[in-house]
C-alpha cells in the first residue's frame, strides 16, 4: 500500500471501521470490513476515506451498494441494515479526519517527525566521505 498512514503511529482514524466483523464466510473465517472491501477489489482505507466525507445517509447508500455485492458471509444478507448503520457510525468524520491525519504530504511528514530525515542525512553523509576520502584498499 502506498500510504504514509502505516508509519503514523497508533494506526489510522479508519482502523474501527476497517477492522469491525461483518461475520463469519462459509468456511467459518471471520470476515471484517477491510477483508470484504480486499475481496471485492476495492483499496480498503481510499473506501474508509471516500465514505467518511459523505453524509452519513450518502455513506449509508455508498457502503450497502458495495457490500450488497458481497455474498460471502450469509448472515450479512438477514442483517445488512443494521450492520451497515453500525459500521457508519464507526467512520470518523471528514472534519475530525482533516484534523487528525492531515491531508497533504508536508502534514504527513510532519508527522513522521526528524528521524527519517536524520537518517537520510547520515546516509548521504556517509556516502560523501566514502567516495571522497576513499580508501586503498590496503587496511591501514
Amino acid at each position: 500500500m502506498s500510504r504514509l498512514d502505516y508509519f503514523h503511529q497508533g494506526g489510522t482514524p479508519f482502523d474501527g471501521f476497517l477492522y469491525a466483523e461483518l461475520g463469519q464466510d462459509r468456511v467459518g473465517n471471520t470476515v471484517s470490513v477491510l477483508s470484504a472491501l480486499a475481496r471485492l477489489g476495492r483499496d480498503p482505507w481510499d473506501e474508509a476515506a471516500d465514505l467518511s466525507a459523505l453524509s452519513s445517509e450518502g455513506a449509508r447508500k455508498r457502503l450497502a451498494g458495495t457490500l450488497g455485492r458481497f455474498h460471502d458471509v450469509p448472515a450479512y444478507g438477514q442483517d445488512s441494515g443494521a450492520t451497515i448503520m453500525r459500521l457508519v457510525a464507526l467512520l470518523p468524520s471528514a472534519s475530525n479526519q482533516k484534523a487528525s491525519t492531515g491531508t497533504d504530504l508536508t502534514s504527513r511528514v510532519k508527522a513522521l517527525g526528524f528521524g527519517p530525515v536524520f537518517a537520510v542525512l547520515t546516509l548521504i553523509w556517509f556516502l560523501v566521505q566514502t567516495f571522497v576520502i576513499g580508501s586503498d584498499g590496503s587496511g591501514d
